[in-house]
């Protein structure tokens, strides 16, 4: 069967459409045709050349929703009901081996050493179809939902889903999210979910519209780092903290300034949770003796997500309770990808998707 692909060949170049040749289904191989694939920052790095893991040639796109075309045998979803032509799905971008000690024993699968990742590992969803895996696990989406919508949650939706299980909210906390993009509108909806007090979010001139959005999500309060300091951000969180700062602070940046300030925010006894860096972004200088022992608080990295964050990131979504909606600002077709790319690369996007 062909099928047209957007492939990525040399970093920092356009992509190429190509008319490829698929090969034919193995047992438990599922052939979908997308419907949307979301542009996630982490494309933007790949296509730069700034993840270590890219190998070239590839198909980017790890956020693929679309609909079943074809099933090698038999397949199941997460709730073993049998998949067949028609249903619209949604699948973990990581496949893992599920027998490794990591899979196994610590039981954090996104930490698998096999991880195969579509459109990072393998080719992705920036096609018209795509081959899912024997191992791959499926969700399938009864309601009806803009694709674009639930595009979201795949990555940004997912990661912030573990991002705020690693947190170890408690209800009643004051939380400072840095940077308002998809992942930190998650990650505040999921706060809001854990019953928190007052939600902080921060970004920079470039996301004001963001920012904006950020109060229909439930943020009490904006900052825009061009236009405040550092000592009038620190002092409104600790107002509102008795003098403490924030109880958890997320960073969704990965940003190294950002990063040393939210340790700073961090309230004695509260945690800092790092899902925003992605890529490596070199060495940063800290205070460890009072920025994190004195005050005894958790430096918490989050990578990735498994499957049981993107059914809750999913069901968020479904749940209509948050405008998610707006988060889509752009949609693209294949043929355009490479500038759906720049849109996102230069953040005139909050969320970018292509569509089939």
């Amino acid at each position: 069967m062909e099928i047209k692909a957007a492939v990525l060949k040399e970093f920092n170049q356009p992509l190429v459409i190509e008319e490829r040749e698929l090969a034919s289904l193995k047992d438990g191989e599922i052939l979908v045709r997308l419907t949307a694939s979301g542009v996630c920052g982490s494309d933007v790095h790949m296509w730069k050349g700034k993840d270590p893991r890219t190998p070239l040639p590839i198909v980017l796109g790890h956020e693929g929703v679309g609909v079943v075309e074809e099933v090698k045998g038999e397949k199941r979803d997460i709730f073993a009901d049998k998949i067949k032509p028609g249903d619209s799905i949604i699948w973990d971008r990581g496949v893992t081996c599920g027998s490794c000690y990591f899979c196994v024993v610590k039981k954090e699968p996104s930490l698998c050493p096999n991880r195969k990742v579509y459109g990072i590992i393998r080719d992705g969803s920036y096609a018209t179809h795509l081959i899912l895996l024997e191992q791959t696990r499926i969700i399938k989406v009864e309601e009806k939902i803009d694709p674009a919508i639930l595009a979201s949650a795949s990555c940004s939706g997912a990661t912030a889903v573990h991002a705020i299980e690693q947190s170890k909210i408690m209800e009643g906390d004051v939380i400072v999210i840095q940077g308002p993009g998809p992942m930190g509108m998650f990650a505040l909806a999921l706060a809001q979910e854990k019953g928190v007090g007052d939600v902080i979010i921060i970004g920079t001139k470039r996301s004001e519209g963001r920012l904006r959005l950020s109060g229909e999500f439930g943020a009490v309060k904006t900052f825009t780092i061009n236009e405040t300091s550092f000592d009038e951000r620190l002092s409104y969180v600790k107002e509102k903290t008795n003098g403490r700062g924030a109880d958890v602070v997320i960073d969704c940046t990965g940003s190294p300034s950002a990063i040393k300030e939210g340790l700073k925010m961090t309230a004695a006894g509260g945690t800092y949770t790092l899902p925003g860096v992605a890529t490596p972004i070199g060495s940063i200088l800290i205070n460890f003796y009072e920025d994190v022992a004195r005050k005894n608080i958790r430096i918490q990295g989050v990578w990735v997500s498994d499957t049981s964050h993107l059914y809750q990131a999913v069901k968020l979504v479904l749940s209509k309770k948050y405008p998610f909606e707006k988060l889509i600002t752009h949609r693209f077709k294949l043929e355009e990808a490479t500038e759906a790319l720049k849109i996102v690369d230069t953040r005139k996007a909050m969320k970018a998707v292509l569509m089939s």
